[in-house]
């Protein structure tokens, strides 16, 4: 496998963490890896040559155009979740990042957006771009820009589910931030029974797809790939942590729509129109979601079981 020079942005985030140390461990490729504060970088950048950080920023991308005609793979990862830079950075900068690589050089822009602009068919979701949050809104525009630039056949979009993961060295995922609190409230949760279904996806295991499709480039069009394990229904997902933490459930009272609704009205909730649909839509599962073992490779963390002990959630000894 030839050397290929390899530009990751937003290294320093939670999946940025997985592909990048990945990407030094297990590849001898040439990294160049964009952050705004290379001390939040928590990988050992002197592991091996060929490793270069970038210090600047994605609104600022222009000061790298030297660089960017010379990179044969382009991971982008780098998001601003909210504020008034959202569709700076998501749309316009990361645009005019593709635009700025070389459409006969560069072999393969992979780059990352989210399950929540799709529907259960793996087609875009008209209410994402309609009243989706301000990161939901412009994951889905730049979606439909990235299809009119000359690098459109070279791009590989991948859109995560539910990401888990972090650790000591790493940062936390939301998800795996809200694991405590959820584990803190499964002596009533445990009791309660919920329509709906997702998936979750390790950063770990998006590494390993991410380090595969590096190896392995493909021509099919378009190439979209969903990120996640197997679906799991809300109340499977209850039901393992219970198991794992020694819960039983004698008995389980369904939650309806109608009810939740009441509760809504009556204690004058306040919620925002994406929430409200979310809450209506209920099951966010997709056709084909890929993960490691789609190609024959281990994963890393498959199960709610898996999830839990690797955030560090201490298991029962007995059951109580």
């Amino acid at each position: 496998m030839s050397q290929k020079r390899i530009l990751v942005t937003g290294a320093s985030g939670c999946i940025g963490h997985y592909l990048t140390e990945t990407l030094i461990k297990e590849t001898e490729h040439e990294l160049y890896l964009l952050v705004r504060n290379p001390n939040k970088l928590q990988v050992d950048t002197k592991a091996r040559s060929g490793i270069n950080v970038l210090q600047g920023d994605m609104q600022n991308i222009s000061q790298f155009s030297d660089l960017l005609l010379t990179i044969d793979i382009a991971i982008l990862t780098a998001t601003a979740w909210g504020g008034e830079q959202t569709f700076d950075i998501n749309v316009i900068k990361t645009i005019e990042l593709m635009k700025l690589l070389d459409p006969e050089r560069c072999q393969q822009v992979i780059y990352f957006s989210t399950a929540s602009v799709l529907d259960r068919y793996n087609q875009p979701l008209k209410e994402a771009g309609e009243i989706g949050t301000d990161y939901i809104r412009s994951k889905y525009d730049c979606l439909y820009k990235t299809s009119e630039l000359a690098i459109a056949p070279k791009i590989t979009t991948l859109f995560p589910t539910l990401v888990v993961g972090g650790d000591a060295n790493k940062p936390y995922s939301a998800v795996t931030s809200g694991i405590p609190e959820i584990t803190k409230y499964i002596n009533l949760i445990r009791f309660f029974e919920a329509d709906g279904s997702f998936h979750f996806i390790h950063g770990r295991d998006i590494a390993t797809v991410v380090r595969y499709l590096i190896d392995h480039p493909t021509n099919d069009q378009p190439r979209r790939f969903v990120l996640g394990q197997a679906q799991l229904t809300a109340d499977q997902a209850v039901e393992e942590v219970c198991a794992y933490l020694g819960k039983k459930i004698y008995f389980r009272i369904p939650i309806s729509l109608a009810l939740a609704n009441l509760i809504i009205i009556l204690f004058r909730i306040q919620m925002a129109a994406w929430d409200r649909f979310c809450m209506n839509y209920r099951h966010f599962t997709y056709e084909k979601a890929i993960n490691p073992d789609s190609f024959g490779l281990p994963n890393y963390c498959a199960t709610m079981t898996d999830v839990l002990k690797i955030s560090g959630v201490e298991g029962a000894k007995n059951w109580i």
